[in-house]
């Protein structure tokens, strides 16, 4: 199998200013790639994260932009025209998670989840495209999703229908940008304690697994370096997630 390196080449990683975001970019920079380091509203950790990216011996660039909004993500894509001239992997980490129950869930909230969810990435997707092909040099694209795509959340229901779309919008994507552009998803299980989790509880949460643990961010963040890396995988979603779709 074909394996293509990362050294030199730009990424975009999308809300990667905090959690498993910024664990992506980090490896991505480890990697060698220069970085677009995305946020929607951290100012203070997006400029904390790309001096962690600088640190490690490549190019950062800090860009703030509203996904909901289709000319922000326009304006994302004319800086990453205009400081790098290429773009040669774009990951779709950015997410809306909110909850309700079906007869409350208000229409901003299910529209929110589509817009950052669905939209976006499709939007992203489409402006990365343009790049990598003007180029003729190709490149990837990585969506992330959740276990949410293939087991109904009944909490989270504009969450699960917007993260299920993204799997499918992964496979029209790979189908329709093939040869040039490689599109793929992970769904990661349990990689991150929020607060609604005490330590004991992430502790059982890992327990009933098939690893028998959580994982970490870090385990994602390699996901995304094999299939960034990996020439002839496309169309696929990679479940990162201890074995807990078995279960």
């Amino acid at each position: 199998m074909a394996v293509v390196s990362l050294n030199g080449k730009v990424a975009l990683v999308t809300g990667s200013a905090r959690r498993v975001g910024k664990f992506i970019a980090l490896e991505l920079a480890r990697q060698g790639m220069h970085q677009i380091i995305h946020h929607g509203s951290s100012d203070e950790a997006a400029v904390e994260t790309a001096a962690e990216v600088r640190a490690l011996g490549v190019e950062a660039t800090v860009v703030k932009a509203d996904l909901r909004q289709p000319a922000q993500i326009e304006q994302l894509f004319a800086v990453i025209r205009q400081h790098y001239g290429r773009l040669d992997l774009l990951v779709n980490n950015a997410s809306s998670f909110k909850g309700g129950s079906i007869p409350d869930v208000p229409l901003e909230d299910w529209q929110e989840a589509l817009d950052v969810n669905m939209t976006a990435p499709f939007l992203c997707s489409q402006q990365a495209a343009r790049m990598m092909i003007e180029r003729g040099e190709g490149g990837a694209i990585i969506n992330i999703t959740d276990m949410s795509a293939f087991q109904p959340w009944k909490a989270f229901p504009q969450h699960s229908v917007s993260k299920a779309g993204m799997v499918m919008l992964t496979e029209v994507l790979a189908l329709s940008l093939a040869p040039a552009i490689r599109v793929n998803a992970i769904a990661p299980g349990p990689v991150l304690r929020d607060q609604g989790n005490s330590p004991e509880k992430w502790e059982q949460i890992g327990r009933r697994l098939p690893m028998g643990r959580t994982g970490e961010p870090q385990d994602v963040a390699q996901a995304v370096v094999f299939l960034a890396t990996q020439t002839f995988v496309t169309g696929v979603t990679l479940r990162v997630d201890g074995g807990e779709h078995l279960i």
